[in-house]
């Protein structure tokens, strides 16, 4: 367990070149940017593997400039009381645009025309005669009045559902855990499956838009093929681990998938027919690196400066209307009786509470409290110490 009072300046390193537009988040008295700190306040990174690092004791928030964390040691982080946040949704748009240029591109057969087209180099005056004669191989698709089958509904498949019926596709959605949010967003023109099996049934193109997970992990294989139409069109933008290789590896030898899209290229994928193997370009855009790098340091600087939880993968969200007042702000074990001791300490300081959150998720859970009182100095004096000989608290700090 530990305590920490957060009125200094704070300190943010960052392990990767982060936009400069996320850093100007931090541009004013209360933040310094140190890339040499060996115990910081925060840290911003894109994909630095973080795994064999270890963390100071002043580290209170790590910030994914991106959706993944796999670069992240989120377990270490929880159990030091460490939040980690990510910006889901900042990269949304690049991904869709993606997404959507390569469901026509492949259509259409583009990719294995261009690089046909190449091979003719040096055929000088016969190179219009022999793209005329040879451009019936490439003869495609078009996408208008196919079905579309998007699994997973958050920001990104909710973004290529609704453009993608506004192409003339059919849309047809499977997401069990959509959010309320999304469901706003989303078109009610998207058909919703009931099963992924309905929508692997029903789709001449799918792209999928999920996490990494036990239960997703190879979710494309050949008992899933087999449910599929001849000549399905599969996209993959999320995880290269979603796909069984060796079973893809066969269903586009036998025609089964007519072509396989990924952004996660391997040797493996290399070696397929009918695939295009994209370098992981989903989000490589300049508008997308300045909007992931803004999010998280915004959400950084929030939580340090007020306590308030947004995006984080590890803690609970949690936010209340910061006054300036003194605010405790703790991460502890879900176990009952938690608020009612963090609440009895603050009391013994005769201190009157103005107001409170408390915020679970799985085995530990955040609490925020509010003090009415005006207090001089830069913190109250032991509440911190008292709070953190409470069993089952992992960090404590007075802001």
């Amino acid at each position: 367990m530990s305590t920490v009072a957060l009125d200094k300046v704070k300190t943010i390193k960052t392990l990767n070149n982060i936009a400069e537009r996320g850093l100007n988040v931090f541009n004013n008295e209360n933040f310094t940017i140190n890339n040499d700190s060996e115990n910081p306040d925060a840290i911003v990174l894109r994909s630095f593997n973080m795994h064999a690092m270890e963390f100071g004791d002043n580290l209170k928030a790590i910030a994914r400039a991106g959706a993944g964390t796999n670069n992240i040691p989120v377990d270490k982080c929880t159990e030091q009381g460490i939040v980690v946040f990510n910006t889901p949704g900042a990269n949304a748009n690049a991904v869709k645009e993606m997404v959507l240029t390569t469901l026509m591109a492949s259509s259409r057969n583009l990719f294995a025309g261009i690089a046909w087209t190449k091979t003719l180099e040096g055929e000088g005056d016969q190179v219009p005669k022999l793209v005329e004669a040879g451009k019936k191989q490439f003869v495609g698709k078009e996408i208008k009045g196919k079905t579309l089958g998007v699994i997973g509904l958050g920001a990104i498949g909710a973004l290529v559902a609704n453009d993608a019926l506004d192409l003339d596709m059919d849309v047809i959605g499977f997401d069990p855990f959509i959010s309320v949010d999304t469901a706003w967003n989303l078109s009610r023109n998207v058909q919703r499956a009931m099963t992924i099996e309905e929508l692997f049934a029903n789709s001449d193109y799918i792209t999928v838009h999920v996490p990494l997970t036990d239960d997703t992990r190879g979710m494309f294989n050949q008992e899933t093929f087999g449910i599929m139409k001849e000549g399905v069109h599969i996209l993959n933008f999320s995880r290269g681990e979603l796909v069984n290789e060796d079973d893809m590896a066969v269903a586009l030898e036998n025609g089964k998938v007519g072509k396989y899209i990924t952004d996660f290229p391997n040797e493996n994928t290399l070696k397929m027919k009918n695939t295009v193997s994209i370098p992981h370009l989903g989000a490589s855009t300049n508008e997308s690196e300045e909007n992931c790098a803004v999010m998280a340091a915004r959400q950084v600087k929030d939580f340090l400066e007020t306590g308030n939880i947004k995006n984080s993968v590890n803690f609970p969200n949690a936010s209340l209307p910061y006054t300036g007042k003194r605010r405790v702000a703790v991460f502890h074990k879900n176990v009952p009786n938690m608020v009612g001791q963090i609440t009895q300490a603050i009391s013994s300081y005769h201190l009157n509470i103005a107001d409170m959150v408390n915020r679970s998720r799985g085995e530990y859970a955040y609490t925020m409290v509010d003090i009415d009182n005006e207090v001089n100095g830069d913190i109250i004096p032991g509440l911190s110490e008292k709070i953190a000989q409470i069993n089952g608290i992992v960090t404590s700090r007075v802001i």
